[in-house]
């Protein structure tokens, strides 16, 4: 933002980039002088008549700097009455940086009405530097400003001189009521550093008799400006972002504090976003950004939190390779090697890429807590004490009145907790531990369609702390609550968030088999699969995927129906490459292979997949034409044989393929011609596949990329 470039060059003593503002290059002087002429009425017009606006903090230093500029305007109108001169080069020059130092206070005097006033209170003093810097231009420029060379009155004379002395003794001003209230905000959160609330009596004196944040509209303002701060900041610009981070927390408890829960604007301005936004996903992060496939971990498919090696040299998550390890297997599952020993050794490289390019993307990351990682970045990574006492003290505010507010008040409740739990392993910690879940399960059922969707949502927030699925799933009757909403819920966004808390839920493997069972859960992800928009398709189908990972949910998923829907969702744009890699995973086992086998569309839908699917879709659709020849019967395997131009696509394969697909490919094709009618069809190419090496001896994972979303 141009503002913010000159605004933050200003505080470091230079001129501004080129990007923020060009001197004008082959413009008229007339043009030019037109030009500042309107800046200049701009400016003194927003400090006076009907229109003026005066800034609640450095009211001194503006007005000061306006004055400046009314005498500005005088020369300049007077000079209109002048003209250029064709010998008056230097006047020329002089204007051109007039442009520049006018557009300059014009962006601090906006800057200054428009930002929040916290944040004006915590840059008190960097603020004042910057109108100080303009008072030492305006002093330098009318130091070489020819006065002498322009016929100009000599009252305007005069008043130009006076402006050039007092700018030239003009000093550093810094307001000291607004250098008592900054300490006094520091104060607050000092109190809280130290695990002590500040009494609500000063609290309100502070926010609202002094700064005027009267309402939950300007307390929404400031908080959501210092966040925008965070966002934003340049690397040395204080305070920090945790002190920054502080802040919004001791504002985000005082809003609760001192202003009522039931906002009727509170609930406007959150339907108001939401068709504003369209897809909840958007907000922060959603299933539409794909996760690198190096990222993902072989076994959950999903994001590495706590990447470890084994001796193969492979990366794994830790929690599901010390499960296979476990289970007795000395093997690595992805090379087929055995492993020379059990030593998991942290992947700190590849955890700090993952750790990049989530904040790049505004992912919410939460790897486990590990003492191996815990000497990186501890400072950076967690929030002050002050930060995490106020959040304490919010959540306890909001779960008091989940539990005993009225309708309206519970309703608003939940919309805070989702928006409190977006970001931060903490924050997600404690509202967990206030025991906000089984107050957020009871408001599923409600018929207010805001209250349901938020509280599905801030559940959907909660889950991504791994902690906080076993609590969900703990609490009794939350399971089939949110099954509920996917089934009936009273908005689309409802039905797609309970899709995607299954599927965060889904990431424990335990927890697949238990909702698996739960009736209609699988039922429900297929008709939302099926039905749904292309955000409610994708949340389905990656929970259907994370489902089918567990061997023993074959049977339900061809009960259900999934298997049916999950064919037809092979021509879904969007969703196909799920839904291959979802039927490779269930034809794996024979009993699948059969049940997919007896899909008519099927081996139809993976040989398109393998034609024009992603090299992803393609990997997985030739897994699963391969399981399904191995497992699902005679018929399969010579429809799969007598398929139309398989030969091309095999060979295509071998040669454009991932590795991963190469390897498949050669593996199918050795099927083919071990079976009846295999030479007929692929004698001629045995040849062509001994470059792929090795034999498929292992049946690797499925390569899909997926992530849950924060709404």
């Amino acid at each position: 933002m141009a503002s913010a470039a000159v605004f933050s060059s200003l505080r470091k003593r230079r001129s501004p980039p080129l990007e923020a503002f060009l001197a004008p290059v082959h413009v008229s002087n007339a043009v030019v002088l037109e030009t500042i002429c309107a800046v200049s009425i701009e400016l003194v017009s927003s400090f006076s008549g009907s229109s003026k606006t005066t800034p609640f903090f450095q009211v001194k230093n503006s007005r000061s700097l306006i004055r400046k500029i009314q005498v500005i305007s005088v020369l300049l109108d007077a000079f209109r009455d002048v003209g250029f001169s064709e010998t008056a080069s230097t006047v020329a020059l002089c204007f051109k940086e007039l442009y520049l130092l006018l557009h300059r206070s014009k962006i601090l005097i906006d800057y200054v009405k428009g930002s929040s006033k916290l944040w004006l209170l915590l840059q008190n003093h960097s603020i004042s530097g910057h109108f100080h810097d303009l008072n030492q231009e305006i002093s330098t420029l009318f130091d070489v400003f020819p006065l002498g060379e322009i016929d100009l009155p000599e009252d305007v004379k005069e008043q130009v001189l006076l402006l050039r002395k007092h700018s030239t003794k003009s000093k550093l001003f810094t307001d000291k009521h607004d250098d008592f209230l900054r300490l006094k905000l520091y104060y607050f959160l000092n109190e809280f550093d130290s695990g002590r609330i500040p009494e609500r009596g000063e609290l309100h004196a502070f926010f609202i008799e002094k700064l005027g944040i009267s309402n939950v509209e300007s307390c929404r303002f400031e908080i959501e400006f210092l966040e925008e701060q965070i966002v934003n900041r340049d690397g040395d610009i204080e305070p920090t972002s945790s002190v920054i981070n502080g802040f919004v927390a001791l504002t985000r408890y005082c809003r609760f504090l001192l202003f009522m829960f039931e906002d009727e604007a509170e609930l406007g301005r959150w339907n108001q976003n939401k068709t504003k936004k369209g897809f909840i996903t958007e907000e922060i992060a959603g299933t539409s950004i794909t996760i690198p496939k190096d990222f993902c971990c072989p076994f959950t498919l999903d994001l590495l939190k706590d990447p470890v090696i084994v001796s193969t040299g492979q990366t794994y998550e830790r929690a599901s390779i010390s499960r296979w390890m476990q289970e007795g297997h000395l093997t690595c599952p992805k090379t087929g090697q055995m492993l020379v020993h059990t030593k998991l050794v942290p992947n700190r490289a590849l955890r700090n890429l993952i750790m990049q390019w989530c904040t790049a993307n505004e992912i919410p990351y939460d790897p486990p807590e590990n003492p191996d990682y815990s000497s990186e970045n501890s400072f950076a990574s967690s929030p002050s004490r002050a930060a995490a006492e106020a959040t304490k003290a919010t959540s306890s505010l909001l779960i008091e009145q989940l539990a005993n507010g009225t309708e309206k008040a519970k309703t608003v409740a939940a919309m805070e907790i989702r928006y409190l739990a977006k970001t931060g392993r903490k924050n997600r910690a404690c509202i967990a531990e206030g025991g906000a879940i089984p107050l957020l399960e009871k408001l599923l059922s409600s018929s207010d369609c805001f209250a349901q969707e938020n509280s599905i949502t801030a559940i959907l927030n909660l889950s991504i702390y791994d902690k906080n699925k076993g609590v969900i799933m703990g609490v009794e009757g939350c399971l089939r609550a949110i099954v509920w909403v996917l089934r009936n819920g009273l908005t689309v966004e409802a039905r797609e968030n309970a899709a995607a808390t299954l599927f965060s839920l889904s990431a424990v493997h335990d927890f697949k088999k238990q909702i698996a069972e739960e009736d209609y859960a699988i039922e429900a992800l297929a008709s939302l699969l099926r039905n749904g928009t292309p955000r409610g398709k994708k949340d389905a189908v990656t929970a259907l995927f994370n489902l089918s990972t567990h061997i023993e949910n074959c049977a339900r998923m061809i009960e259900s129906g999934a298997i049916t829907v999950l064919v037809e969702a092979l021509d879904f744009e969007g969703v196909s490459e799920e839904s291959a890699g979802a039927l490779a995973l269930i034809v794996r086992q024979r009993l699948g292979a059969e049940a997919v086998a007896k899909e008519e569309k099927a081996v139809a839908g993976l040989i398109g997949m393998m034609r024009c699917g992603t090299p992803r879709g393609k990997e997985n659709a030739v897994a699963a034409l391969l399981e399904l020849c191995r497992s699902g019967g005679a018929a399969a395997l010579e429809r799969v044989v007598k398929a139309p131009a398989m030969v091309g696509l095999l060979q295509s394969l071998l040669f454009t393929g991932t590795k991963r697909a190469r390897r498949k490919a050669a593996s199918l094709a050795r099927v083919f011609q071990r079976s009846e009618n295999g030479w007929l069809h692929f004698g001629g190419l045995g040849v062509g596949y001994a470059f792929a090496g090795e034999l498929d001896v292992n049946r690797d994972t499925m390569s899909v990329a997926i992530s849950v979303p924060v709404v």
